[in-house]
Order: C-alpha cells, then structure tokens, then sequence
C-alpha cells in the first residue's frame, strides 16, 4: 500500500509541471526559502500545514505543497482535503490540479457522492491532457467504489488512451483498471471489445485470461500472442509479471475430500442430504478417497482426523456454531475449506470460502429487477419475526441507495392478521369508510366498488409457501378493478415442490426466484433429477435445496482457484449461477418463474445492476470516450 501512495504521490506531483505558475515557484530562490523554513525538521503533514498556516506569499504555498504530498503519503486524506482547500484562496495555484487532489481525497474517504460533485464541476474546465486522464480515472474510481465494474470501465479506457497516446503515467491506473476488467463476464467483455487499439487490447487480455486460466500451456501462447498483436500496449511494462501469476494457477487438485456435516442429532436428516449432494457430484469427479465427518465432534477430534487423513480439501461445516468452533480452535487454518453457510467472524485464510443459501441474494435480486423495470413505488409483505424483519430492512436499505420514495412495508403476525394488514396498506379500508358515509346520506340504494391506492406499482411477498398462498387471493380481492394489475413477486421460499403437486392455481401470476434444481423446465441434468425423484420422492424442500447446494461445492472444486481469482468468472450450477467475491463468499444468481395457468414456467426477466441515486444525475456521463 505505501509503495503504491508514493506512486500516486510521483505522478499526481507531475500535474505540478502543467502550470507555469507552480513552475516559477520551483526556482532556486524558492529553494533557498525551504531552507529558511527549516523543512527538514517538519516530518510530517500536519506539522507542514501548520507551519503554513503561519507563513504568508510563496514560503506559504511551498509549504502547503510539501504538506499535500506528505498528506497523500501517510494515507492523511481528511488533512489532504484541508490543505487543498487552503490552496483554493491562492490565485498563483493550478486550481484545476488542486480540485483534482480534493476529489481524490474524497473518494478515498468514501464520499464518492461529494467526489462525483467536484468531478462534474471541474468537466468543462479541463483542457490539458494529464488533467483529462486524471479526470476519468478519479471517475471511473467512483463508480468502482461503488461495486459497478460496468460504468467504470469506460473512464478508465478512455484515461488509459490519453495517457498512452500523450506519453505520461496515471499511477495506479493499470492496476485499478485491471481489477474493475476481471471482474466482468464474458459476454461484458466482448461488448467492450470495440473504441481505441488500447481498449481493444486490455478487453483481449481479459478475454484470454479468462478463457486459458488454468490451462497454463495455452495461456502462455496467447499472452506471447497478445504481446505480438499490442506491442507498446500500457499493460505491456506490468504483463511479464502478470503472465508469471497467472501461468501458475493451475486447478486445484483435490485426491482426498473431507467433508464435515451433521451426522447426529436433530440436523441429521440435513446432513443425509449434504452427502447425498456430495456422492452424486463425486460420480463425475476424480477423486481418490472421501471421509464424512461429524461437524459437532470436538475441535481437537476432528483436527486428528484431519491430519491422519491427509486432506487436500474440506468442505464443511453446515452450522454457524460449528463454523465459530472450529474458526477459534483454528482446526481448518491450513487446509483450503468450502464452508457451508456465511460465517459472522473473521475470515481467517485466503483458502477458505462461504456457500450459504442466503436469502439476500435473492433479495438483491428482485430489487434490481424492479429498478430495471421502472418499478417506483415498491410494497413489501413479511412475516413479523427475525427473518422478516432482517430481509425488510435489506430490501429497505438496499433501495434507499437507489431511490428517494420509500417503500411500504407491512408484516403480518399469523393468518388472522393478514387481511388488516394488506387492506391497511392499499387504503381499501378507508375506501370503505367513504362508501359507507356516502350511503348513510341516501335513502336510495348506492352501487359502489372499493379503489385501492393507486401508487403501489409492485409487490414483493417475502413469506413461505403457505403464507404466500393465503396472501395472493387476499390481493387479488382488495386490489381495484379500476386500476392496472400490480405485478405479484416472492423470493423461493414461496415455492414448495410438495405443495404444488396438489395446489397451483391461487398463485397465477407469480413471478418468484428459484434454483434451477427445483424447476423442472430449468434444469438441465434431467437424469439425476430422475434418479434423485426416485430415491426419495417424499423429501422436504430444504432438502433438496441442500442437495443442489452440496452438489455445487463439489462439483466446482476444481474451478475454485480460478473463481476467486477472476470476478467475472461463473460456475453454471444447479443452485443458480454461481461467482466467488473477493471477501471469498459464493454469490448466486437464480432463475425467474411463473406460475401460469396452473403450470410453472421459466421466464426471463432482465435484470441490471442498478445506479445509486448520486450517480443518477450523472448518467449522461457514461458514454465517455
């Protein structure tokens, strides 16, 4: 990290060169008054601005620069900030430089909302080509702080190319612009695979370092390829090393499995199917010996195992408790480990990583679906327990990022509160209080109908299956005739293999996210859907999602190493489209379905990674050269 701030510190001080006025600064006279200021004993940047602030004329502005330079290199970005801003009342200053400098400041505190202001204020002003490339790199910053690879991408093709075709260095460029490049898919890439030869080139590099990686012999024939193709390329100086990384990433191999699930107690049954997931999976893999392992046995007993085992992998343990127990006893500190749910603790090695069926993602979701499809006024339904409340209040503040209406919320205790619940919030209860002060005031009998608010354009149901099916027909009668059906979705826990074999038609019109495991339309290993069918018609739900999960943890062994490396790669498996973040957790896109006409079918609803409401207004932006 301190190599890489006194790399930014070299080039960001090289925008100094860009204006005569710092350069007349720069004399031998104004050196000779550094002396006089006694600098060498001021050793860091508070001291240096403070000393500043003491100074008047040029001995003033000296200082203030030796202090912003010092601020960028001890990481003192809120002090960055104040010497810059002390800058702006100097007129002999480059205030275009100096405002780029508070906009990195900002950023790297995390206001990328106030980053974004300064960036779009300083837009029109810029004319010299290192301030332009500066520019779009703090830009395309922002929108990477902010987890959109997308958006980023064009800023920095476009600073990449000026700083190319003028012949200077962005620091960090490179670098960042390479990790924002990987973690996009495929298909993203090659619609990036257009623009400036320099575009053309990093979008290639990704495309081959995603398509060889872990095949090191093809990887290194297309590297050399590449080399030949974009010779004098940015990505060139810093290429060799990269080859040297990625040629030694092969796949992992894995002889003995050790596999760390419940086989005792009350989560036994969960445990009969984790294994059942992990046998089937092992039919088609290469693996020499597989050990089961009770989860709740003491720490020190199962390290034992471990070690006389000689484990190349572990995947496990399904509990949290487990997870801790075995996180604090650090049994697993040195094998590479699959955990099988999200851990609250600290991730204790790089080799360890998270699959959880976590209702989040599906949460995640269905928001950036209703933002795709323009939906503004969103209406959540939850039971009132832990589950509920927790998925609201992601949902909730999720949304907020995006948009300024608030959605309406509504939780239920049990059945009978349902009705209240829903008529309170679609205003048909005061609808009805209207009609009935309308009739006390005719003698004469009134036709009249009930109106529902008109404001609520979706509704998203976050109960199970049962739940789901009592609130869908309460909907249906409570929303108006006059007004437009609001679009129904739910989270899979509305889906129930075992209910839907009797009971289909009160959810008509359903849109929910499910594994593609539990969709017969969807799911693509029709034999071992068969086979597993067969062998135990009769199971739950949770069993069978548990089955596709331990399915996918081993069948993706070997691509591990490759996943977490590259954040635009994808595991197709059949729990739902499958990345690994760079905190090591499996993250997990689900198919869209239907219920419709008594059927349930597969729908493809586009979805795309919404802007944050600070960004919106900066969205005329994105087609950056």
């Amino acid at each position: 990290m301190r190599l890489k701030l006194v790399s930014l510190l070299i080039v960001l001080s090289g925008l100094s060169a860009c204006s005569t006025t710092e350069k007349q600064l720069n004399t031998a006279e104004n050196q000779s008054g550094q002396a006089e200021l006694g600098l060498s004993q001021l050793t860091d940047a508070q001291s240096m601005y403070q000393t500043a602030l003491l100074r008047q004329g040029a001995d003033k502005i000296q200082l203030l620069y030796t202090a912003r330079d010092a601020a960028i290199n001890e990481e003192r970005w809120e002090l960055l900030e104040k010497i810059c801003l002390e800058l702006e009342s100097t007129p002999s200053v480059d205030q275009i430089q100096n405002k780029l400098y508070i906009a990195l400041a900002l950023e790297q505190q995390g206001k990328s909302d106030l980053a974004l202001a300064q960036l779009q204020q300083l837009e029109p002003q810029l004319t010299q080509p290192e301030h332009q490339a500066w520019h779009k790199y703090l830009t395309a910053r922002v929108y990477a702080s902010q987890g959109m690879p997308k958006l980023a991408m064009p800023f920095y093709f476009a600073a990449s190319t000026l700083s190319s075709e003028n012949n200077f260095t962005v620091a960090n460029l490179n670098k960042d612009l390479w990790q924002s490049l990987t973690q996009l898919s495929s298909y993203a890439l090659e619609r990036f695979n257009r623009g400036s030869v320099v575009q053309q080139g990093w979008v290639n590099l990704a495309l081959y370092h995603q398509v060889y990686l872990g095949a090191p012999v093809e990887l290194h024939q297309a590297m050399n390829n590449w080399l030949r193709r974009y010779p004098g390329h940015p990505a060139a100086e810093v290429l060799p090393k990269k080859v040297t990384e990625l040629v030694q990433i092969e796949p992992l191999e894995v002889n003995r499995l050790v596999v760390l699930i419940p086989q005792s107690g009350a989560n036994e049954r969960l445990g009969d199917a984790l294994k059942a997931g992990v046998l089937a999976a092992l039919d088609n893999r290469a693996i020499t010996e597989t050990l089961f392992i009770d989860e709740s046995l003491p720490a020190e007993e199962i390290a034992l195992k471990l070690s006389e085992f000689k484990a190349d992998f572990v995947i496990g343990p399904l509990l949290k408790s487990n997870i801790e127990k075995l996180n604090t006893a650090q049994t697993l500190v040195d094998y590479p480990v699959m955990h099988l749910n999200s851990f609250d603790g600290e991730r204790i090695s790089q080799q360890h990583f998270f699959f959880a069926l976590n209702p989040e993602h599906e949460v995640q979701q269905a928001l950036e679906r209703f933002l795709t499809a323009g939906y503004q006024k969103p209406m959540l339904l939850a039971p009132n327990n832990n589950n509920g409340q927790r998925l609201v209040e992601y949902f909730n503040t999720q949304w907020q990022r995006y948009s300024e209406v608030k959605p309406q919320i509504g939780f239920y205790s049990d059945k009978s509160d349902m009705p209240k619940t829903i008529t309170g919030l679609l205003e048909v209860d005061q609808s009805k209080e209207r009609i009935n002060v309308v009739k006390s005031l005719f003698k004469q009998e009134v036709e009249s109908e009930t109106r529902s608010r008109s404001d609520i354009d979706v509704i998203y149901i976050l109960g199970d299956a049962t739940e789901t099916r009592l609130i869908k027909p309460y909907l249906d009668v409570n929303v108006s005739t006059f007004a437009d059906r609001i679009p129904l979705y739910a989270s899979s826990k509305s889906h129930s293999k075992q209910i839907d074999r009797t009971d289909k038609g009160d959810l008509d019109g359903l849109y929910f996210t499910e594994l593609p495991w539990m969709l017969e339309g969807q799911i693509q290993q029709h034999n071992l859907r068969q086979q597993y069918d067969s062998l135990w018609p009769e199971h739950a739900d949770i069993n069978q999602r548990l089955f596709a999960m331990a399915f996918d943890a081993t069948s993706m062994l070997g691509e591990v190493k490759q996943l977490s490396m590259v954040q635009g790669k994808r595991f197709t498996g059949i729990s739902g489209d499958l990345s690994i973040a760079s905190n090591g957790y499996v993250t997990r896109s689900l198919d869209w379905a239907q219920y419709k006409n008594k059927q349930i079918i597969a729908v493809d609803l586009p979805t795309e990674q919404p802007i944050p409401l600070f960004m919106q207004s900066a969205s005329r932006y994105n087609s950056a050269d």
